[in-house]
């Protein structure tokens, strides 16, 4: 499995976490559907908790920061410097929703939202990396921001991270795909949610997740309780769909094209 023991390259997608009313539940869920080992919980991590395969770090599950928010899942960015980064956000036009704190030894970080109002957050890793485990069954594989404010977001993640985009242009779709400086390859896309008309009233990140054969996984999903938003279908890399957990938060499964 590709497995990663140093520091994400600034400005990747380098972990994801959803935060729900009932963490136990949902790595219940998780466990069930994706085959993860859930970890940890206790008073000293705030009740947060590890998603691991074969002890590797694939994402984490933790309790509302506050109560009567939507349970989401959060997209976080790798970064040399937390606080310099914190700064050139707001430069940007964005809003620092949590400022930037230390997250014991593990690394630094800070929640905000971007230009265009969608959620994310930044991570300074110390001793814990981010996402160990990637691109396998039931490991984050894309992340993609979906908005009304296309120009705007753009302009906000390039100002922030140096991101370069490569444009798609289909019937219906218009979105961008976004580069770091010190990657050769794209890691995640913008979407212009304006062009099918429904664009959301809350922007936001959407993690996709990884999967060997998409079909059964979200049958089994809905067993589990979880709602199927955007059935199946095929699409340019592979097979793809949409769904919320038991407790809302939304998803994507991804299963690849061969070859």
């Amino acid at each position: 499995m590709p497995v990663r023991d140093e520091a994400w390259p600034p400005g990747t997608p380098c972990w994801v976490d959803c935060q729900v009313d009932d963490p136990a539940k949902a790595g219940e869920f998780y466990t069930e559907l994706f085959g993860w080992d859930v970890l940890g919980g206790g008073d000293e991590s705030g009740g947060y908790l590890m998603a691991l395969r074969d002890g590797q770090a694939i994402a984490g599950i933790g309790p509302k920061p506050q109560i009567g928010m939507p349970s989401v899942w959060t997209t976080y960015f790798a970064v040399a410097d937390a606080d310099a980064t914190a700064e050139q956000v707001t430069a940007a036009g964005g809003t620092l929703l949590v400022p930037a704190f230390d997250v014991m030894e593990f690394g630094r970080m800070f929640v905000a939202a971007d230009a265009s109002g969608a959620p994310f957050a930044v991570w300074e890793a110390r001793a814990h990396n981010g996402a160990a485990v990637h691109s396998e069954h039931g490991a984050y594989v894309w992340n993609d921001l979906h908005t009304g404010d296309y120009d705007t977001a753009k302009a906000f993640y390039s100002s922030v991270f140096g991101f370069t985009y490569t444009e798609y242009d289909d019937p219906g779709v218009h979105y961008a795909t976004f580069t770091p400086p010190e990657r050769g390859e794209p890691v995640g896309g913008i979407n212009d949610d304006t062009v099918n008309g429904a664009a959301p009233e809350q922007p936001y990140w959407l993690t996709w997740f990884q999967v060997d054969g998409i079909d059964e996984n979200l049958t089994r999903a809905s067993e589990l309780g979880a709602t199927v938003l955007m059935p199946a279908q095929d699409g340019p890399f592979g097979r793809m769909a949409v769904l919320a957990a038991p407790q809302g938060e939304v998803f994507a499964l991804l299963e690849p094209a061969r070859g």
